[in-house]
């Protein structure tokens, strides 16, 4: 009697002994509320193609107001958003490149990928979360006595790709994109910070004119050639996997020599590298062609 009594007070507290906690989850597997899997919708994505997340700041213009962010570009926001998704790569080693401009990133997983069997929801709340988190945790790296004053928001969307092309011409959009709205930004902004206009006027002066119009605009008014503002701002960021050399210092013990003796050693580490580059034309995929091998 006092043995069963036992028994019962280690189940309760969750300590009972490995069989029997087998047995008691057993029983709750097959309880009478299971019935309640059945409203889970499946999702699974189709095999074969390519997996994009593509993740939005949620009203990331207040945002970026509040936290006053330089105009029109913020080195400090836009190295926070890499280094978020340098953090997601390391974490979901499935994803083969990533690319990102202002305040969104998308992610491609491979192909072939069966990470958690491909299930839509797993992929988008594990990228989101993983990157709402980041952006916190490294906030003061890069804003450094600069105040969070709320946490921000990240939306996600997830689009499958059956064919490399398919892949390459979603990535060349959103690198189109970005260059569309930079030469916006960057026109608007002058004629705002430097001309004295308000945004309203701003958008008026905008209004129809087309990029040779906006390039004449910063060379004639501001002496400034669009061609040659930092390729960051231009062509966004790709975030690829590639092997670098890293130097690091250990210390050995040499025969015959008592006391131990640092040394630099040189290893060969696999690291997610950003660069600043056209995607666009045929040059980048020839020179990366690991990224879209079907065996990567």
């Amino acid at each position: 009697m006092l043995r069963c009594c036992r028994v019962a007070a280690l189940v309760a507290a969750g300590r009972a002994p490995g069989s029997l906690r087998g047995r008691r989850g057993l029983a709750m597997a097959k309880s009478k509320f299971e019935y309640v899997r059945d409203f889970e919708a499946d999702d699974t994505v189709l095999p074969n193609c390519w997996i994009v997340v593509r993740l939005d700041g949620r009203n990331f213009h207040r945002f970026s107001e509040q936290h006053e962010f330089k105009k029109p570009n913020d080195d400090r926001a836009l190295q926070l958003m890499t280094k978020c998704a340098q953090t997601v790569m390391q974490e979901l080693e499935d994803i083969a490149i990533a690319y990102g401009q202002s305040d969104e990133y998308s992610f491609v997983f491979k192909k072939k990928s069966r990470w958690f069997k491909r299930r839509a929801s797993k992929f988008m709340t594990h990228v989101v979360s993983q990157f709402s988190s980041s952006y916190v945790f490294y906030w003061k790296d890069y804003f450094k006595d600069q105040q969070l004053l709320y946490p921000p928001g990240f939306d996600g969307r997830i689009v499958l790709y059956p064919s490399n092309q398919n892949l390459k011409d979603y990535l060349s959009w959103r690198q189109a994109d970005c260059h569309i709205n930079n030469l916006y930004n960057t026109v608007f902004w002058m004629l705002v910070q430097r001309s004295g206009l308000t945004p309203v006027q701003a958008q008026e002066r905008l209004r129809g004119t087309l990029a040779g119009d906006k390039n004449e605009i910063l060379f004639s008014e501001f002496n400034i050639n669009y061609n040659n503002e930092p390729l960051m701002y231009r062509k966004g960021t790709v975030l690829i996997w590639q092997k670098v050399n890293e130097v690091i210092t250990k210390k050995i013990k040499l025969p015959k020599e008592e006391e131990e003796k640092e040394v630099e050693v040189t290893r060969t580490k696999t690291k997610v590298v950003p660069l600043h580059c056209d995607i666009i034309g045929d040059q980048f995929w020839e020179e990366y062609p690991e990224i879209l091998a079907e065996d990567s």
